[in-house]
C-alpha cells in the first residue's frame, strides 16, 4: 500500500477518525501480513525440501541395516572450508540412522602427547568395526588443510603425512573397509553470509570460532593446500569426490544419493532417481582439471 500521506480526521458514523492513525495501522497490518506469507513460503519450501529427502534416508537405513548383516565397516571423511554445511549433512545422512551402529568422530588439535606420536594413530582408535559407519566431521586431512595454512604442524610434518597418508588409505580399503571422501566445496561471497548469520543468530553464534574469523583472508592459501591435496591424494582406489555445497539441502541430497551409489545392499527402492546431479556431484579429477584451468587462465585458483 506504501506510506501515506495524508493527514487529519473524519467523521465515520457520528465518531472522528484520526486519519494518521488510521492508515498507520494498515500499514502495520500490511507488513504483517507479508511477513506472515514470507514465513508462510519458507515453511512450505522446507517442508518440500524434508520430503524429498525423506525417502534417501530411508534408504539409508537399509544401507546401514545390510553393512550390519555382512559385517562390513564404512568410513565417510567429510572435508571442506568452514561453513560448507559438513555437520549440517552429517546430521541428515545419520537423522534415522540406528546410533547403536554409526559413530560421528570431530577430533580437535593433537594433545601434548598425540603429538610425540604419529599422526594417524589417534585416528586408528576410532576406526569402524565390522557393520559399522564412522563419519568423520573433519579427519586425517586436517594435517593437509588446517594445519598448514595456520602453521599447526611443521612443513616436515605436512610433508611426512602427505607421503604416507596415500599407503595409510589403500591399507583401509585392503581389509574391506568402504572409504568415501567428501570435500565440500563453499563459494567465498556464500561462506562470508553464513559466517555472518552465525555472528548475528544467537542459535549459531557457538558455531563461530577464531580461525573462522580469518578464514576469509586465506581464502588462496586455503585453495592452494586443496590443489596439492587432491593432486597427491585423488588416487583411482581411494578417490574423492566434491560436493558442490553453495545449497545446502541440494549438497545434502546428492551426497545421499553418492552414498547409496556406493553398496548393493537388499531391498533397494527401485522407484528413486539415485543418479547424483553432476552440476552438485563432481569428481576429483575433474575438479584438479578445473582448478589447473583456473590457475592457466586466471593466476589464481577460484572455488
Amino acid at each position: 500500500m506504501g506510506k501515506h500521506k495524508k493527514s487529519g480526521q473524519l467523521t465515520y458514523k457520528g465518531k472522528k477518525v484520526d486519519l494518521d492513525k488510521l492508515f498507520s495501522r494498515i500499514e502495520a497490518l500490511e507488513q504483517e501480513n507479508s511477513k506472515l506469507r514470507k514465513d508462510r513460503r519458507k515453511a512450505l519450501r522446507r517442508y518440500r525440501r524434508e520430503q524429498e529427502l525423506r525417502p534417501y534416508e530411508a534408504e539409508l537405513i537399509k544401507l546401514q541395516e545390510h553393512l550390519e548383516r555382512i559385517s562390513r565397516p564404512m568410513i565417510i571423511l567429510f572435508e571442506g572450508r568452514d561453513a560448507a554445511g559438513k555437520g549440517g549433512a552429517i546430521q541428515r545422512i545419520t537423522f534415522y540412522m540406528n546410533p547403536k551402529h554409526y559413530r560421528v568422530e570431530a577430533l580437535g588439535r593433537p594433545t601434548d602427547v598425540q603429538r610425540s606420536q604419529w599422526y594417524l594413530q589417534k585416528y586408528i582408535s576410532r576406526l569402524p568395526s565390522g557393520g559399522e559407519i564412522i563419519l568423520f566431521d573433519r579427519s586425517w586431512y586436517n594435517r593437509a588443510m588446517v594445519e598448514p595454512v595456520f602453521g599447526f604442524c611443521t612443513p616436515e610434518e605436512h610433508e611426512n603425512f602427505m607421503l604416507g597418508v596415500k599407503g595409510f588409505e589403500r591399507d583401509l580399503v585392503r581389509q574391506g573397509i568402504i572409504l568415501i571422501k567428501f570435500y565440500f566445496s563453499v563459494s567465498k561471497e556464500v561462506q562470508a553470509k553464513r559466517f555472518e548469520i552465525r555472528k548475528t543468530n544467537p542459535l549459531k553464534q557457538w558455531k563461530l570460532s577464531e580461525v573462522d574469523l580469518q578464514v576469509q583472508a586465506k581464502w588462496d592459501d586455503f585453495s592452494r593446500v586443496k590443489y596439492e591435496m587432491l593432486k597427491k591424494t585423488h588416487t583411482r582406489e581411494t578417490p574423492w569426490t566434491i560436493i558442490r555445497a553453495d545449497s545446502k539441502h541440494l549438497a545434502r541430497l546428492n551426497a545421499m544419493k553418492f552414498i547409496l551409489g556406493t553398496v548393493d545392499y537388499d531391498g533397494r527402492n527401485p522407484n528413486l532417481d539415485y543418479d547424483p546431479d553432476p552440476k552438485i556431484v563432481v569428481s576429483g579429477a575433474a575438479e584438479i582439471e578445473k582448478m589447473s584451468a583456473d590457475m592457466l587462465r586466471n593466476g589464481r585458483f577460484i572455488e
